[in-house]
């Protein structure tokens, strides 16, 4: 990949992901609450919806930024080598290695804005300081395991399933996907792809959470797993990947227009710079 080609992946990336984050920052706050395990009311129902998102304002262009610029790299380097068939064998790849670069940087965000978000009338910064005063660096990183585990098996799914669905859509109608098919075939995969990850994210969230010195604070995923089985059983897990494929689904098509849209007008005006300079 040129280094043009990379600062573009890496600004598309980051604004993308700073601008989704922030509109969808409503509906994250719902998704967290519901999957809190003190219930939705007691969580904060709709009061302080935005609770945390400084947290979020903060650390959504360095992790979206980190996520792109590595999966285009490695999606770039593994390419040259690999026939068509192990195509979606290099996007899992790639998507799986830029999760496990950017989660150093989503973990410690999203430990602190899901606390927030469930304790509306404490600060962002009041969170931060307190996780830190009890629980140091690692209460920052607490959920970094459980988050990995569960955005590897998404990215696995997402994003081979989001690349054929293009590479279909293009060949049915000869000519490269636009912006809007795109992003239609980014929530679709976004969408199946967090229904089949549901389970393991609301363990995330529980994880992330959990009162420190407790069961789910060790940061077992097969525990938390259980705990929700016993206390939620098949309905609960229902009840959760409704609302999170929903908002993947709103994610995803917001997010795929932005990312192609912002590459192609940095390369417009890099064309631009350089067409002006030889004149």
């Amino acid at each position: 990949m040129e280094p043009r080609e990379s600062w573009a992946a890496l600004a598309a990336g980051g604004v993308a992901g700073v601008c989704v984050d922030l509109i969808l920052f409503p509906l994250d706050t719902v998704k967290t609450r519901l999957q809190s395990p003190q219930g939705f009311r007691k969580a904060g129902g709709f009061r302080g919806i935005y609770a945390g998102v400084p947290s979020t304002a903060i650390g959504s262009f360095p992790n979206a930024a980190a996520f792109f610029i590595t999966y285009e790299n490695v999606k770039s380097m593994l390419h040259h080598d690999s026939t068509s068939y192990l195509t979606p064998a290099t996007h899992m790849v790639a998507a799986s290695l830029g999760e496990v670069v950017a989660c150093l940087i989503r973990v410690p965000s999203e430990v602190v804005k899901q606390r927030a978000q469930v304790s509306p009338t404490s600060s962002t910064l009041r969170i931060l300081s307190h996780t830190l005063y009890h629980e140091g660096i690692r209460g920052l990183y607490r959920g970094y395991k459980s988050t990995v585990l569960r955005e590897i098996p998404f990215s696995l799914v997402q994003f081979p399933l989001w690349e054929s669905l293009k590479d279909l859509w293009s060949w049915k109608q000869g000519h490269v996907v636009d912006s809007w098919q795109s992003a239609v075939c980014g929530a679709f995969a976004g969408g199946f792809a967090a229904a089949v990850t549901t389970p393991l994210d609301v363990a995330k969230t529980r994880i992330m959470l959990a009162k420190a010195g407790s069961s789910n604070a060790s940061g077992n995923v097969l525990a938390a797993l259980g705990g929700i089985w016993r206390t939620q059983g098949l309905s609960g897990h229902l009840l959760h990947l409704r609302y999170l494929a929903l908002f993947e689904c709103m994610t995803h098509t917001s997010y795929w227009p932005l990312v192609v849209n912002i590459c192609l007008k940095q390369l417009l005006l890099s064309v631009r710079f350089s067409l002006c300079f030889l004149w």
